[in-house]
């Protein structure tokens, strides 16, 4: 009989606040935060310091491997955020209700850029595989794809009402592309090292870039008019007081500014008013410049410019050779030029205690500061700062709900309630159903740690060879000993409950025993612990494990062996040598029967405890094994390691049973409940995650022949493209290409649309045979394939044509043959009929059209086809235009009508909406404050008439 297990699947992830691979941004309202977390997008109310909302992408049943890391997010004046990610695809979601709306493949390298136009109508994405691609968000399709860029694209921007676009690149290249002609107008060079960043001012007068340079560079921005020429900025006239000699030079360059720091320049961002510019550099500080007005830049400009004059009168004897010098009786007039020096001037710089990884201007002002700057550092933290006339202050921070290094260590408690995780300077106590952080305990360097029984308290083993005790109701550490002269790397509780064991690099094994004591001034007793016994070994100590039947203890040691001693007279018992490596974990299982071990070897071996023999070495992990666990009561365990996989094993059988991916760097720790209904993983990407077991059965043939599969498809996409397909051309300069790529998705839907055609085909041939035998006199009543779900061979086909996603329509048409693309346009003219299908019909016809232009110019028989449908569809499209522009009109004309009708300024609902919670949330607020001013004087009084009392 084929036995079936249960399968375990990722059920939550909590641990991360903001990861560093992606950039933060605000949304429209300034009220929260967009923070990319790992997979994830976390939505941080910034006064309350609360995740409200988390994004997460559903696992869809195409999706293979973990699902990759967010890379880049943006959010548009709407409640649209997009969000690129690793792969290449971009998903957008609405921020209100939480759910993806739609996703666009286009991109075969990780989105490094997003940037919505200021309608929010168009999104345009730079990635890793140098392209650009604009997008129609409201249509949910890819417009175009724009390559030339020789490298990575870093940044873009719209100008001129959304009909150009700037993108930066590590080519070290400028890009002025117009959207209307899809070419590149202007390419500007100039720079010596990569661009990373590229920002517009909100009036559209300059563009700053940021690279490794040591200044930041200035373009002034030429718009053009309604007759194409281009002509500059009112206020940049009075800059430059040059003419526009070149209808294609859309950006001129303006000045440079030097720059304090000699780190290359991260992000560049001008804040929503327009009158400071930030400029983030790969360390710990930002750049603050503040952007002055026209009158004070002039203003600036006069003074600069008399202070040279004056040079020039104390130096009458000295020829003036300097052009700027020959020019300042020019410059001496009633508009003097103003340089990049006299609109940006340095206001101040702001350092953070770490490395800071992405930075955002929130889009609301508050009262008493210029603006409020929101941080992300690389430690797993946001701050948010008050940037002011003199000044810049530390608001706020969001880093409770995360550790700021690598999880090292995960402890549930014996009723599964809590889960303790050590980092390099804290302790946290979760809930790990919720996912909450209840407990931060400060510490040192924790490598291992135990819920005492009872789960009152808590010991942790550090690096600094301290063992602590942790008080888990209040939070504290009552009590630190000296246990160990090196790291403790392991601790293990003995089987009776009443003490544990403890591990070192210093050689020794220690034995301990729980006391409850009172310090002298305190009321209350606390645990700690004595030693009992000891046990000195040859090697370092790097784990240790007690048998459930307390008979041993298992001990691994730095020489790659592992030794089993009695634990009661502490003799020797057993030498487990075979690993090339040493063994960095190891469980024993709850029978006493097996022990697992696993190395930085790769391999696990599973032993026989009776004679010491080894069952079975397998080949688990491609990096070191860094976690080993027994589900309670079974021979099925658990191991996780470098390579970022969780892996689910029978040790019986010696079968791989699952294969779990989500974490995004080195697994390091691993815990398991007591029922074994779900496991707990800390990581180096900061994260803990928990996976549940469920009550899906799977069988081992089923799994093997899933992984052969994506073995197969894996190297299908990968191996066969990459070796053996032919290389891709470097693009020539400015060139177009169709903006979405081929997916697993796209191959299904053809695989659909061309079954549905061969069922339509063959049920078409049924109906006509039938026909005929009717007319013959043969009546009989036709049955049709059930397989149509009795709809008529055309709907059927428009069926499994309106199943495909609008982003994928253009590659689903390109993959299907010339025949099957040919039965497909001659249905398109029934469906025309139907007012709701006239947009895809259209855009159906005009795909095959473009795909197939010379092979249906070329057979006969399509010519009428396609002659009919040149007829049909533009009067289609035009009915459904006007309709669309009746409706449009029929609605203003109605919000005219209720605005004539009332004093009150017709408002949009949800605007209106938004201002009155607004509005309420402020007097919540000011009811707040003045309950806590209220309290703060009483306590005043209370403290005051204390001191008069004494």
């Amino acid at each position: 009989m084929v036995k079936a297990y249960l399968r375990y699947e990722p059920a939550a992830s909590f641990g991360v606040i903001v990861s560093g691979e992606s950039n933060i941004a605000y949304d429209s309202s300034g009220k929260h935060l967009l923070a990319a977390a790992l997979e994830k997008i976390g939505i941080w109310h910034v006064r309350q310091g609360l995740c409200t909302k988390t994004l997460s992408p559903l696992p869809s049943s195409n999706s293979k491997g973990p699902s990759l890391a967010v890379t880049s997010v943006a959010s548009s004046s709407s409640s649209q955020i997009a969000s690129g990610y690793a792969e290449g695809s971009i998903r957008i979601w609405d921020s209100d209700k939480g759910i993806c709306e739609t996703t666009l493949n286009g991109h075969k390298g990780a989105v490094t850029a997003l940037r919505y136009s200021k309608l929010g109508s168009l999104l345009a994405s730079g990635s890793k595989d140098n392209d650009i691609i604009l997008w129609d968000v409201v249509g949910e399709t890819g417009l175009f794809r724009l390559r030339g860029h020789r490298d990575q694209v870093t940044d873009l921007v719209f100008l001129d009402s959304d009909k150009k676009l700037v993108t930066a690149s590590k080519d070290k290249f400028l890009r002025v592309w117009d959207l209307d002609t899809q070419h590149c107008m202007q390419i500007i060079s100039g720079h010596h090292t990569e661009i990373w960043s590229i920002d517009i001012d909100p009036e559209e007068r300059f563009l700053v870039t940021g690279s490794a340079d040591p200044e930041l560079r200035f373009y002034a921005i030429k718009h053009e008019l309604a007759d194409g020429q281009l002509i500059a900025n009112k206020n940049e006239t009075d800059v430059n007081d040059l003419p526009a000699e070149n209808k294609w030079e859309v950006l001129k360059s303006f000045g440079e500014i030097q720059r304090q720091s000699k780190d290359r320049v991260a992000t560049v961002r001008f804040n929503q008013s327009g009158n400071l510019l930030a400029c983030q550099v790969a360390g710990k500080t930002v750049e603050i410049f503040r952007v002055l007005d026209e009158s004070e830049s002039k203003h600036k400009a006069k003074r600069r410019i008399s202070r040279k004059k004056e040079k020039k009168s104390a130096k009458e004897g000295l020829e003036a050779t300097e052009k700027g010098e020959t020019n300042i009786g020019a410059e001496g007039g009633s508009n003097p030029v103003v340089t990049v020096l006299d609109i940006f001037k340095l206001h101040q710089t702001l350092r953070a205690g770490k490395k800071i990884s992405s930075i955002s201007f929130s889009p609301v002002t508050s009262k008493n500061s210029l603006a409020t700057l929101a941080l992300s550092l690389n430690n797993n933290l946001l701050e948010f700062h008050a940037i002011e006339s003199n000044s810049t202050s530390k608001l706020s921070a969001i880093e409770l709900q995360g550790h700021r290094a690598d999880v090292r260590s995960v402890t549930l408690s014996s009723d599964n309630t809590l889960l303790m995780s050590t980092s390099h300077s804290t302790i946290k106590i979760w809930n790990p159903t919720t996912g909450s952080c209840l407990r931060t305990i400060d510490s040192g360097y924790g490598l291992c740690g135990l819920f005492v029984p009872g789960n009152k308290y808590a010991v942790v083993g550090t690096k600094g060879g301290t063992l602590e005790f942790i008080d888990v109701r209040s939070g504290t550490c009552v009590e630190v000993v000296e246990a160990h002269g090196g790291s403790v790397q392991s601790i293990a509780l003995t089987p009776d409950g009443t003490g544990f064991l403890t591990g070192s690099a210093d050689h020794d094994i220690k034995f301990w025993e729980f006391q409850m004591v009172q310090k002298s001034g305190e009321g209350s007793k606390h645990l700690t612990a004595s030693p009992t016994s000891s046990l000195k070994m040859n090697d370092d100590v790097l784990v240790v494990a007690a048998s459930p039947d307390g008979k041993f203890i298992a001990v691994a040691l730095l020489d790659s062996t592992v030794k089993v001693f009695y634990m009661d007279s502490l003799k020797f018992f057993l030498s487990l040598y075979g690993h090339k490596l040493p063994v960095l974990c190891m469980d024993i299982s709850s029978d006493g029967d097996l022990l697992v071990s696993g190395s930085a070897d790769k391999n696990v071996k599973i032993w026989g405890l009776d004679f010491g023999d080894c069952h079975k070495s397998l080949f688990a992990h491609a990096d070191s094994i860094m976690g080993v666990k027994f589900v309670r009561n079974t021979h099925y365990f658990f191991t996780v390691g470098k390579d970022r996989l969780v892996k689910y094993w029978d040790a019986d059988k010696f079968e791989l049973l699952l294969t779990l991916e989500g974490h995004h760097a080195e697994v390091w720790c691993l815990a398991m409940s007591n029922r074994g209904d779900f496991i707990v993983t800390g990581s180096h990407d900061r994260s803990i995650r928990r996976w549940d077991r469920t009550d899906e059965p799977f069988f081992i043939e089923e799994e093997k022949e899933k992984r052969l599969e994506e073995m197969f498809e894996s190297d299908i996409d990968n191996a066969f493209e990459n070796k053996y397909g032919s290389k891709e051309e470097i693009p020539e300069e400015g060139a177009v290409a169709l903006a979405g790529k081929k997916t697993q998705e796209t191959l299904t839907a053809t695989d659909s649309i061309i079954e549905a055609l061969d069922t339509a085909d063959a049920e078409l041939k049924r109906i006509a045979e039938h026909e005929e035998d009717k007319s013959k006199g043969r009546v009989s009543e036709f049955r049709s394939n059930i397989l149509m779900l009795g709809l008529s061979p055309s709907d059927y086909v428009l069926r499994a044509l309106s199943s495909v996603y609008t982003n994928d329509l253009e590659q689903t048409l390109m993959a299907l043959p010339f025949s099957d693309a040919l039965d497909l346009l001659s249905y398109l003219e029934s469906w025309a009929s139907a007012i709701d299908k006239v947009e895809l019909v259209g855009r159906v016809a005009v795909l095959l059209v473009q795909l197939h232009h010379h092979q249906l110019v070329s057979t006969v028989s399509a010519r009428p086809l396609i002659t009919r449908l040149g007829n049909i569809l533009p009067a289609k499209a035009k009915g459904c235009k006007d309709i669309m522009g009746y409706n449009l009109a029929g609605m203003d004309h109605s919000m005219q009508l209720v605005s004539s009708r009332s004093d009150a300024v017709f408002r949009d609902e949800k605007t209106k909406l938004l201002e009155i919670r607004s509005h309420n949330a402020k007097r919540t607020e000011e009811r707040a404050d003045t309950k806590q001013e209220k309290k703060r004087k009483k306590k005043q009084k209370k403290s005051d008439g204390g001191h008069v009392w004494s």
